[in-house]
């Protein structure tokens, strides 16, 4: 049993933090807010069930997203990365239209350049 440290997740939920622990090689006691917020919006139960059904290989990546995720719907509970991801998209569709814009001024500058040239 691992009795010096137990996870943040059984910190949180106050038991024992056993050796095959589910949570234990994701949510590190050094960093219990993680938890704290994918408790918060999945549920202990719910993140045990989906960090068994993949495979272990996968399972650091599908923690990172639980708490991308959780952090996303407890800042914004409606839309949660759904929204980040349309204000993203939205900057890049802004940027992109800057940058034709920038480009349109560039080739006006050049013709304009090479008809004074020409000259």
């Amino acid at each position: 049993l691992n009795t010096i440290t137990p996870c943040a997740a059984c910190k949180l939920l106050r038991r024992r933090c056993a050796q095959e622990c589910p949570f234990a090689p994701y949510f590190s006691p050094h960093e219990p807010q993680k938890f704290a917020a994918v408790h918060k919006v999945f549920g202990a139960s719910n993140v045990s069930k989906m960090l068994s059904e993949v495979p272990e290989a996968q399972r650091s990546d599908v923690a990172n997203s639980l708490v991308y995720e959780a952090n996303a719907r407890i800042r914004d509970p409606v839309y949660g990365c759904t929204g980040t991801i349309s204000a993203l998209q939205q900057q890049a569709q802004s940027l992109q239209a800057e940058v034709n814009a920038m480009r349109e001024q560039i080739m006006r500058y050049q013709v304009h350049e090479n008809a004074v040239a020409a000259v």
